[in-house]
């Protein structure tokens, strides 16, 4: 399976930043495939501790129909253990984002425009200023933020802020001040892949050792090419100086 932001094809590729790209469906089907993996070196310990910073994890006794009914409600998926000597289940629902203060650097990136500014509007109306500057910076390694404060009869002018803003793909949000609005726009920030350098292999698919050049490689051809044309020099005739010519007329 591949997450559109990161690879994730195995429980072992999960971690604190894509585990929040995952739903608890997708997240299940990645926990079945490795249980049935008999040589599979993962830690359920390990796995459910990742899982903890997204999802609600609970481990419950499936026999005891009446704890075990809070969890077969459709809100929950349910997981079985890896250790099948291990009584009881695991259920897990992702963890909901309800106010500005529990946005992270890890799970801001997959989250609308559109579910921000209502986080921000929950904020007890204060607007942007109303933000602390920590989650500010959070919010800002996602989207694009700009405001405007104008009176409420200019905020919706034609030409104006908002109408160019909206034309480039921003979301906003009008805050009432008065008789003025402040106006908060947010639009995703295009959040690249930071690329690895992979090293060439050192041997080839025949199993011959690759050379790779170096600096002393280029040393060694500049000081060939010097003996190469030393030795293709053809020197010239003598020639005789006009004095020594004077002599022999």
């Amino acid at each position: 399976m591949q997450n559109k932001n990161y690879a994730v094809e195995s429980v072992l590729d999960l971690n604190a930043s894509n585990i929040w790209g995952l739903d608890a469906m997708e997240l299940a089907e990645l926990w079945n495939n490795e249980k049935k993996d008999e040589d599979s070196p993962a830690s359920e310990d390990k796995i459910l501790n990742v899982l903890r910073r997204a999802f609600e994890v609970t481990q419950f006794d499936s026999e005891n129909e009446r704890e075990a009914a809070k969890y077969k409600t459709g809100s929950y998926v349910i997981l079985s253990h890896f250790d099948e000597k291990k009584k009881g289940a695991i259920a897990i629902r992702k963890k909901e984002i309800k106010r500005i203060t529990d946005l992270s650097y890890e799970n801001v990136k997959y989250i609308s425009a559109a579910t921000l500014l209502e986080l921000i509007e929950r904020n007890f109306g204060g607007g942007w200023d109303s933000i602390s500057l920590a989650i500010k910076d959070i919010i800002e390694s996602a989207f694009d933020i700009s405001t405007t404060t104008l009176p409420a009869s200019r905020i919706h002018a034609k030409g104006g802020t908002m109408e160019r803003k909206v034309a480039d793909g921003y979301e906003y949000l009008e805050v009432p001040k008065g008789t003025w609005v402040e106006a908060i726009f947010a639009k995703k920030k295009d959040l690249q892949e930071k690329l690895r350098f992979v090293p060439e292999p050192q041997y080839d698919e025949d199993g011959n050792r690759r050379h790779v050049a170096d600096e002393n490689d280029d040393d060694d051809a500049a000081e060939n090419d010097e003996e190469n044309f030393y030795e293709s020099y053809t020197p010239e005739a003598d020639v005789k100086d006009v004095d020594d010519m004077s002599d022999e007329l």
